[in-house]
């Protein structure tokens, strides 16, 4: 329990500091740009935007951090149960928001501050109550539809970013947090995984649902943080990331809290969610002081 939760904060300190990063070489990407060239005729970002984005070093070193969470949160998921594996993993939360105020320039107000409280209160809850793992088998559809509701959320969040532009980005922040939800349970019942079985890894629906839902996810998470604010769209892949999965691990895979303590997790999931959609709300504001243009004098005279 004590190694699965150290990786599970190590994951969450790589992602927090990743989403700041990234959004910081968004934005630089967006300032270089012209205004009118990086968005579609509905206001959301174009591929060419999200992939310039994507070049700068801020960027990549996010990048990097997000594939060394992915390790160490894939590990999490092994040794933990879901609720409590996925919850403290997307406490990044808190991380993304108190960097945020040195490398964006975020003021964070009360009520946000007293959120990211809550959040931290209900992890401690979480990780008393929570009790073993459930087991990682599950049937053979499963994995189908594993991989199904994973190209639906991919599919139909780049739709959804390409017609609603700038209105989607809470909605983008939600569906890549699905999308890392569906990949963390996607770890959880991959075959080949104990015992080691090379022919059963490739034959698994998971496995490709793991990949599409970590390079889909990504996506969905840098468009979030291009047309809205870092809180916010970190905080609704909070909710994806936690809600679903948490709920497919107790009633499917078999998690479980300790021996009378199930009131003490389901308070504490109730809390951390909802501390998440509170900074949401409050955090849905532009934030970097640096973004706003100088103005320009006024004329002499």
């Amino acid at each position: 329990m004590l190694i699965g939760l150290l990786t599970a904060i190590a994951a969450s300190i790589c992602y927090g500091t990743g989403s700041v990063l990234q959004a910081v070489g968004s934005r630089r990407a967006a300032r270089m740009s012209p205004a009118a060239a990086g968005v579609t005729q509905h206001g959301g970002p174009n591929l060419t935007s999200t992939a310039k984005a994507a070049m700068t070093w801020e960027f990549i070193v996010g990048t990097i951090l997000d594939f060394v969470g992915f390790g160490l949160g894939a590990l999490a998921a092994r040794l933990l149960p879901l609720f409590l594996s996925q919850t403290v993993i997307s406490a990044n939360l808190v991380i993304t928001a108190v960097l945020s105020v040195k490398m964006l320039g975020i003021r964070l107000t009360r009520k946000e501050w007293t959120s990211i409280g809550v959040v931290c209160a209900a992890l401690v809850l979480l990780a008393t109550a929570a009790g073993h793992e459930g087991g990682h088998y599950a049937p053979p559809a499963t994995h189908w539809w594993l991989l199904a509701v994973t190209v639906l959320i991919i599919v139909g969040g780049t739709v959804a970013v390409r017609f609603l532009g700038a209105r989607a980005a809470i909605l983008a922040g939600l569906l890549s947090g699905l999308a890392f939800g569906a990949l963390g349970v996607g770890v959880r019942i991959l075959n080949g995984v104990e015992p080691f079985s090379f022919p059963s890894l490739l034959s698994d629906p998971a496995l490709y649902a793991i990949v599409l839902a970590g390079v889909g996810g990504m996506y969905l998470h840098t468009v979030a943080l291009q047309i809205g604010s870092v809180n916010g769209a970190t905080a609704a892949l909070v909710v994806g990331e936690t809600v679903l999965p948490g709920a497919i691990g107790v009633l499917w895979l078999g998690d479980s809290s300790r021996p009378g303590m199930a009131w003490l997790a389901v308070t504490g999931f109730v809390l951390a969610v909802t501390g998440a959609v509170a900074v949401a709300w409050y955090g849905n504001h532009e934030g970097a002081d640096g973004d706003v243009p100088a103005p320009e004098p006024a004329p002499v005279g």
